[in-house]
Parts: C-alpha cells; structure tokens; sequence
C-alpha cells in the first residue's frame, strides 16, 4: 500500500463568480454550510487523513482567508502561495506551489466538495494511488444522487482503475469530485502564467496513467447558493 501524502495543495483562489451574492464580500473558501466554511470542511478531511502541511493558494479576498487560516486551532500547518498579482487556475497553481509542496506526492483538493462518507474516501484514494503506474488518481462520484452537479459526467471507469474521459458519448457514469493524488511537479512543463490540469489530465489518460476510485458515500458540490443551501439540508438530515 502506498504511504498516505502528508502535505496537501488547497486549491482557494478563485473568485467564486457563481457563489454571487454570497462572494461579494469573502472568497468562496469562506462560504459556510453547516455552520463552517468550506475550506474548513477540507482541511479538517485532510487532517483526519494525515496531512500535516496544506498549501492553500490565495487570490480574492485574500486578506480575509488568510486571517481566518491563522485563527484555525487544529492542522493542518497552513503555508499560503499568493496569487493576489494573478489567478494561475488549477495547473498554473500548482506549478507556483511546487516548491512549497516538496518532493513527495501530494493530495490536490477543491474547495466546493463537500462528502458524507460511508467508507473512508481518502484511504481508499492512497490505496489506489501507484506513482510507477499512474501520474494522477482521481477521487469521483456517481452523478445519480449527487446534489449541486448538472453535468454529464466527465469519465468512464476501467476494471482495473483506469480512466477514459467521456469524449463523443452523450453521458459518462462518473464525475470528478474534487481530490485527488499526483506528484507535485506534474504541472512543471504547463504554460507560465494561467492554465488547467484538464490538459494535463488528458494526456495521461491517453497514456493509460490516469486512474480513479469511487466514493461510498454522498458527494455535494457547493459551487452556488443553490446548492449551498442543498448541502446545508443534507448535512443537517444526516446529523
């Protein structure tokens, strides 16, 4: 089994276009459902799974989330990476943080993904997790079932793990759900300045290095008040 990563890159810079009117005065990250923001949700998830060290990046409203990472009373360690002079996306993000990052593999996460776990979702992405074989493993959910995800599916699962995007076909099973492990140079050879991992992602499925497992369990993705306030219902039924 593959050692669990210790460190984390937080992926908080956004400008939450979509969360509006409840970004206009805070970032997404700071949004609350159930009572606690959403990047209070990953980073405790991260810390009940062993990370010691999160890299959070920062671009809208940055003063005010870094002030409320200080005020955190558990961990993880907190290190910021300033994007306040440009947004760099997902892929430029984690090219800029790589040095914060180090060497070893890492678990990228969103922060509008919100679970209820009947397993142990984390766990069974490092289990599934090999740096010989894959270059990213990618945590999804079902679309049936899912509250705040409209689309059409993003990939096709294989037997053995591996991941095929959707492509021509009209819909596919699987979404990604916001995590996932990979190394933490995996970006180094994007684009300076502003790009996606989508590319990225791509090519190793092209290659056959792309893999993901499934969540058991209930997945929310809070990316507008909408589904916000669906997220807050279903955490409040399942409390």
């Amino acid at each position: 089994m593959s050692r669990a990563p210790t460190t984390a890159m937080v992926l908080a810079a956004g400008l939450g276009t979509r969360m509006r009117p409840l970004t206009d005065d805070r970032p997404k990250a700071l949004v609350e459902v159930g009572g606690r923001a959403l990047i209070d949700h990953v980073l405790d998830r991260l810390a009940d799974a062993g990370v010691e060290k999160a890299v959070v990046n920062v671009h809208w409203f940055a003063d005010r989330l870094e002030g409320h990472l200080n005020s955190r009373d558990r961990g993880p360690e907190v290190v910021i990476s300033d994007e306040r002079a440009e947004l760099l996306e997902t892929g430029g993000g984690l090219k800029k943080a790589h040095a914060l990052l180090g060497d070893d593999p890492v678990f990228v996460a969103n922060i509008d993904s919100i679970w209820i776990d009947r397993g142990d979702a984390l766990a069974d992405l490092v289990r599934l997790w090999n740096p010989d074989t894959m270059d990213a493993a990618l945590l999804l959910a079902r679309r049936e079932g899912s509250i705040g995800f409209e689309g059409d599916g993003d990939f096709f699962l294989a037997e053995d793990g591996r991941l095929t995007f959707r492509g021509d076909a009209p819909s596919a099973p699987f979404a990604y759900m916001g995590v996932h492990i990979t190394q933490p140079g995996y970006a180094d050879d994007g684009p300076d300045g502003p790009f996606s991992l989508s590319p990225l992602w791509r090519r190793s499925a092209a290659e056959g290095r792309l893999f993901g497992c499934v969540l058991d369990g209930d997945w929310m993705h809070v990316g507008d008040p909408g589904a916000r306030d669906e997220a807050e219902a279903r955490l409040g039924e399942a409390a």
